[in-house]
């Protein structure tokens, strides 16, 4: 049984767009720290100190990012936005001075956050809604302000008495698209690149994600129609070979991937003029050279679903200071340790593809802490609690000052 409190289609003005290498949404840290700062508050309400939030789920209604343009270029702004003057001086009079341009990633969104507390509401219902009703707008969410909230309410959700409160809460979120974490699909890919070569790095494996990468194919057209001509003439003895052409078709072009029983068939068809032109293009096919014609094709992402990149927390790259030893801290008691932004690999998934009570409490974003990693994952209970007897290697993507990549 599981307790949550929905904040339903939250509409976001100006929040921030751009979260390390990735743009286009607000970075999941934002909205734990969000859901992080709500529990703190509450934790100081007398009447309501005893219940606390946790984990986090993030559900897309909308967005606009401020661009412009056809490559889609942030939008720009002068800071200040007005025209000042400098103070006048024996060597100058009153200059005015136009304020630096600025490039800004804003957006505009709608999301609601589904998150889990724990404790008795009981007869305090209606009271902690007009509570929360208050709170949330008061804070930032993403560093944008909250300017409506279309409904607070709670669920408790238990799939072993009635499945009705939870089909309630899902046509609440409808349509909406919640993020999924998919590291383990940058995980399994890095291992498979390394399997091939051993110098593969992690932060190959994550651009096989989020480029769109093209691969060069020798024209086949001549080869296409052979084949398709030899299946209406004589379907039984071909069908296998086209099969097994279409096959190859499917996959970014390889020599090494071309059938074995192709080479055999081109090879015994006889040199002659008709067989020309064919047998040259099935010849550049097998061993293209510089002045060889292709086409190019857009190569597949390594699973399927909407993948995305994202930041997923932070990774320290510098001892603990002491407040002392830093200037400019933001306050004068907090230690202080520099950090670079983690990044890993996300999915926008259906909410409608939400079936049972365990898979929507896998969609709760949490935070997970190792030794000078500060992360957010979403993870069941028991891999949870497994995690904190053993140290597991994490797949992410990080980058240090120096621009080298660990």
């Amino acid at each position: 049984m599981n307790q949550y409190l929905l904040l339903n289609r939250i509409k976001i003005q100006g929040a921030n767009a751009v979260a390390g290498f990735t743009w286009g949404f607000p970075a999941i840290t934002h909205f734990l720290g969000y859901t992080h700062n709500l529990s703190r508050k509450l934790s100081n309400h007398a009447d309501f100190n005893d219940i606390t939030l946790s984990g986090c789920a993030v559900i897309a209604h909308d967005h606009q990012v401020h661009t412009y343009g056809r490559y889609n270029e942030l939008t720009q702004s002068r800071n200040p936005p007005f025209l000042y003057k400098k103070k006048k001086t024996d060597r100058d009079k009153n200059i005015t001075k136009t304020p630096s341009i600025m490039e800004e990633g804003k957006m505009d969104l709608t999301v609601s956050l589904l998150i889990e507390y724990k404790g008795e509401i009981a007869t305090r219902k209606e009271g902690l809604i007009q509570w929360l009703k208050k709170a949330c707008q008061r804070q930032r969410l993403a560093g944008g302000t909250i300017l409506d909230i279309a409904d607070i309410d709670f669920f408790t959700i238990d799939d072993e008495q009635s499945k009705k409160p939870f089909r309630l809460l899902i046509r609440k979120l409808l349509p909406g698209f919640v993020l999924l974490d998919r590291s383990t699909y940058l995980e399994k890919h890095f291992h498979e690149l390394q399997s091939q070569a051993q110098g593969a790095e992690l932060f190959d494996a994550w651009l096989d994600f989020i480029a769109l990468k093209q691969k060069a194919r020798p024209i086949c057209d001549l080869i296409n129609n052979h084949l398709n001509k030899q299946v209406e003439s004589d379907s039984e003895h071909y069908q296998d070979l086209l099969e097994q052409w279409q096959t190859h078709l499917e996959q970014p072009y390889s020599q090494t991937t071309i059938p074995e029983v192709m080479k055999k068939y081109f090879a015994s068809l006889t040199e002659n003029k008709a067989n020309k032109s064919l047998l040259n293009q099935w010849k550049n096919y097998c061993s293209p050279t510089e002045k060889t014609d292709a086409v190019w094709e857009y190569m597949d992402k390594p699973d399927l679903g909407f993948l995305v990149p994202l930041m997923v927390g932070y990774k320290a790259i510098s001892p603990v200071y002491s407040n002392s030893e830093v200037a400019n801290t933001r306050d004068n008691e907090t230690d202080v340790c520099f950090v670079e932004a983690v990044h890993s690999i996300g999915e926008w998934q259906g909410i409608h593809r939400i079936k049972s009570e365990q898979e929507l409490a896998q969609t709760l974003w949490r935070y997970h802490y190792e030794k000078n990693w500060y992360l957010c994952k979403q993870v069941s209970e028991p891999t949870q609690a497994k995690e904190t007897e053993t140290e597991t290697e994490t797949e992410v993507i990080t980058q240090d000052s120096d621009n080298e990549w660990f």
